[in-house]
């Protein structure tokens, strides 16, 4: 039971109350480079869950056999090695995806969500826990890149995964040519920042009144 209840708070922690983009603003390079499409964060945001929650599972499952002094790149080349089976894999079975993210799914080595919770979370926790928490961790990145994307392809461009929606692909709608440049991932990566953190104070003060 007491296990169940961790591994929720887990869960709960890493996507909505610990979010690496909203509360933490980390790995946010993606949401300027790829979430002009929905379907490009989509495969972006897999290749970011698959390897947070692998990466996480095997650094726990190394932890008490890797010297301090080698540690960082030791996690660094575990994260490569993901990184460049995910790479492959989308280059041998989707190359017209691998070809519209470019270098990005390379970048992924360097994204400070995957380091920060294998330092934090993998080193001090028992595999199947990290393995966990890279799974959640990733999914809440992926959640508000997604939720970026939706905005900008359907303002921008009047559509939703290549499909033309009613109202925003007809002339009624004049399209938000911003909304596909770079400045357009930024300012809605903003407002949504600004609804997830207001949300959340929101709920935290609700709690201290519960509690008094």
């Amino acid at each position: 039971m007491m296990a169940r209840k961790k591994t929720s708070d887990v869960v709960l922690t890493a996507i909505w109350g610990d979010n690496p983009v909203f509360r933490q603003i980390l790995g946010i390079c993606s949401a300027l480079a790829v979430t002009n499409l929905v379907l490009n964060t989509m495969v972006m945001g897999a290749a970011v869950i698959f390897t947070t929650a692998l990466s996480g599972l095997t650094v726990s499952l190394l932890r008490k056999h890797t010297p301090r002094i080698i540690r960082m790149m030791v996690e660094v080349l575990i994260v490569a090695f993901y990184v460049i089976l995910f790479d492959q894999a989308l280059k041998a079975y989707w190359p017209e995806m691998s070809r519209n993210l470019g270098p990005y799914v390379g970048l992924i080595i360097t994204n400070c969500i995957i380091m920060g919770r294998a330092e934090a979370f993998a080193n001090a926790n028992p595999p199947g826990l990290s393995f966990i928490d890279g799974l959640a961790s990733g999914i809440g990145y992926s959640i508000v890149l997604v939720s970026v994307a939706i905005v900008r392809e359907l303002l921008g461009m009047g559509s939703l995964l290549g499909v033309a929606m009613p109202f925003f692909s007809s002339s009624l709608w004049d399209r938000w040519i911003i909304m596909v440049m770079p400045p357009g991932a930024f300012f809605t990566l903003a407002v949504i920042v600004w609804f997830a953190r207001t949300a959340q104070k929101d709920r935290e003060a609700e709690k201290k009144q519960g509690a008094k």
